[in-house]
């Protein structure tokens, strides 16, 4: 197996494993990416007379076979390959010769990672933009099969104000669409092209068309200049999980309020046995599992964030080997928030509420009536405040 920086000398098994790590395997997400980026690639030098028609048709059917066949199943990432770039360049090599050798021309493998990893962040942004909005919609649904429903509202886990299922289910999907807006908003450092900024100090003496490849792939802007392409590392990255963040987090809420509602002593929801689990030693139990964990979801998520800020944090400039390790939290952080909002809208839709086990405090209405004082009776709030509390007590002492 040679290797793209492969230069005949062997190198020593333990250091591969290591040099390596995960790579191999979490660069399978990245085939398709990598292909779409190779192809722009080398369609831009074609358009520069840097490679010629015959080896731009011989480039770009394989590519296409060499993603077609990855999508069946027909080969796959070793540990031998070391990463995608590999994998895909050797196979190419292997099945149109020499022409394979040339689509390497004008980059390193620093901006061709950076090309195929923003790619592919722009498709799972928005995915869990979508992911999210769909979450919400299912709050929507249970908003509206409830819409008599009432609920009292908690301020320091005590009843405060008269509240509903719709509005209880329609603030957090307020909030889980603004959190796909922040989503949404990710991209701006995603959509820069790295392309053309190579190790990090560009191709010397080629004369490439970075817009061309801009164009090509969809990226809003080129990112310029060259040097602070291997800069930017990391930060569109945490910017991104930082918007996961926010979104696992208020799902992680929802579910806490969930957990507490479907309590014996609350028994103010309902799920279906199916979305349940029970106890191998108590046999009453029918435990909420799914929604303990999208609660620990949240630890997860932050711990992501952390991981992908810290990395990069003390670098000098330019590519250093650290930032491969950016690509197991972040991989993590996005495979955990889909699965969270995909188990979530699920679970919403087999949430009944149990209006009978709903109980609203008498005093719950408190604020209410004060309201009603200052209206009828044109005195101050803080009057009426005063007059409502005496009569609390009063009705208390009875």
């Amino acid at each position: 197996m040679k290797r793209l920086w492969d230069k005949g000398r062997q190198l020593d098994d333990r250091i591969l494993r290591y040099t390596a790590g995960e790579d191999h395997r979490l660069d399978a997400r990245l085939v398709a990416y990598d292909v779409r980026a190779s192809i722009a690639h080398a369609r831009m030098l074609n358009q520069q007379s840097l490679l010629s028609d015959a080896d731009l048709d011989a480039i770009v059917t394989g590519l296409e076979a060499l993603a077609a066949g990855h999508t069946e199943g027909e080969w796959s990432i070793g540990l031998d390959d070391e990463d995608v770039h590999t994998a895909l360049e050797t196979r190419l090599v292997d099945q149109i010769g020499e022409a394979g050798k040339r689509i390497h021309l004008g980059r390193s493998r620093n901006d061709q990672v950076l090309a195929a990893l923003r790619l592919y962040l722009l498709d799972a942004a928005d995915q869990i933009e979508t992911l999210a909005d769909d979450t919400a919609d299912a709050l929507d649904a249970l908003a509206e099969r409830e819409a008599d429903t009432t609920l009292p509202g908690y301020t320091h886990m005590q009843q405060a104000m008269p509240s509903s299922v719709p509005l209880w289910a329609g603030g957090f999907a307020a909030e889980l669409r603004d959190d796909a807006t922040g989503i949404a908003a990710s991209r701006r450092r995603l959509s820069k092209n790295p392309l053309g900024s190579a190790a990090g100090y560009g191709v010397p003496g080629l004369p490439i068309d970075r817009d061309a490849t801009s164009e090509a792939l969809g990226f809003e802007c080129v990112h310029e200049p060259v040097t602070a392409v291997q800069l930017s590392r990391g930060k569109a990255e945490a910017g991104l999980v930082f918007e996961l963040c926010l979104l696992v987090q208020d799902l992680g809420r929802l579910a806490a309020d969930l957990m507490l509602f479907y309590t014996q002593e609350f028994a103010f929801v309902s799920l279906p046995d199916s979305m349940t689990t029970g106890s191998s030693i108590m046999p009453q139990k029918r435990n909420p599992d799914v929604l303990e964990l999208v609660r620990g979801a949240t630890a997860t998520l932050q711990a992501t964030l952390v991981e992908i800020m810290a990395i990069p944090a003390k670098l000098g400039s330019g590519y250093q080997r650290d930032l491969q390790r950016i690509k197991p939290p972040l991989f993590r952080a996005i495979d955990l928030t889909a699965d969270s909002c995909e188990i979530m809208t699920h679970l919403i839709g087999g949430i009944a509420f149990i209006p009978d086990n709903i109980d609203l405090d008498a005093s719950i209405f408190a604020a209410g009536r004060a309201n009603r004082l200052v209206l009828e009776e044109g005195i101050s709030f803080r009057d009426a405040y005063r007059r409502i509390s005496r009569e609390l007590d009063d009705e208390r002492d009875e």
